[in-house]
């Protein structure tokens, strides 16, 4: 069954734990919370501490994205805040395998993110470290931008890598998804999908996250009964 992550990005920081409550009274399980530098994107947004104020109402699955240069300087950080998986970039300037080990060493899942013009061969050496892969569907940094189709291109050879090596990790996407397009972001092969503006824009996002799962499934659905 494929799953939404709703992107707190798209979300009113001033009512941030109202939204984040709502999303899981609905019964979405993952909740994507994005963190930039301004540095390594040109936008920044939330520390640490928010991730651990977040924590202390939710019981959700937290799926922290690092879009920043230097992630392994932060990884114990967020860890201690809270976070389920730490996702880092491919691009980033630390050094990648040090930075998953890391990771794993703080007890937290691992994932490897990669920008829209970074080729799917670059996560195959980490694939057997890997809990998730994060394709990127948009440039990182900023919300409400349109899902770029070539992307969702990466998918399935990667998981044809992973399958390869015996080892399964969850393949998320994130960028500019919605109820158009987001069946074809299941049926391409996306298991977690990040949904920000789509869900954070409707007057009920808990309904809204769970319509755009329960559309992604079903098409999935019609697929293999076919």
């Amino acid at each position: 069954m494929n799953q939404i992550a709703p992107s707190i990005l798209s979300a009113d920081f001033a009512a941030l734990g109202k939204a984040v409550e709502e999303i899981e009274k609905a019964g979405i399980r993952f909740l994507h919370i994005d963190v930039m530098d301004g540095h390594f994107v040109p936008n920044i947004t939330i520390g640490p501490e928010v991730v651990k104020a977040l924590r202390k109402n939710s019981s959700m699955i937290f799926d922290v994205h690092l879009m920043i240069s230097h992630p392994l300087q932060y990884a114990k950080d967020f860890a201690k805040a809270g976070a389920d998986y730490i996702v880092f970039h491919a691009e980033c300037e630390d050094d990648i395998a040090q930075t998953l080990a890391e990771i794993k060493s703080l007890g937290v899942k691992c994932g490897l993110s990669i920008k829209p013009n970074t080729p799917p061969q670059a996560v195959y050496p980490y694939l057997n470290q890997l809990d998730l892969v994060l394709v990127m569907t948009v440039e990182p940094g900023f919300g409400g931008q349109k899902l770029i189709e070539p992307c969702l291109e990466k998918l399935a050879p990667i998981r044809q890598k992973a399958e390869k090596l015996g080892v399964k990790p969850i393949i998320e996407i994130d960028g500019g998804v919605n109820a158009e397009n987001i069946a074809h972001t299941a049926q391409m092969g996306a298991e977690l999908i990040v949904a920000g503006s789509a869900v954070f824009s409707s007057a009920n996002p808990g309904a809204e996250a769970c319509r755009l799962c329960a559309i992604a499934n079903e098409k999935l659905k019609i697929e293999n009964e076919g």
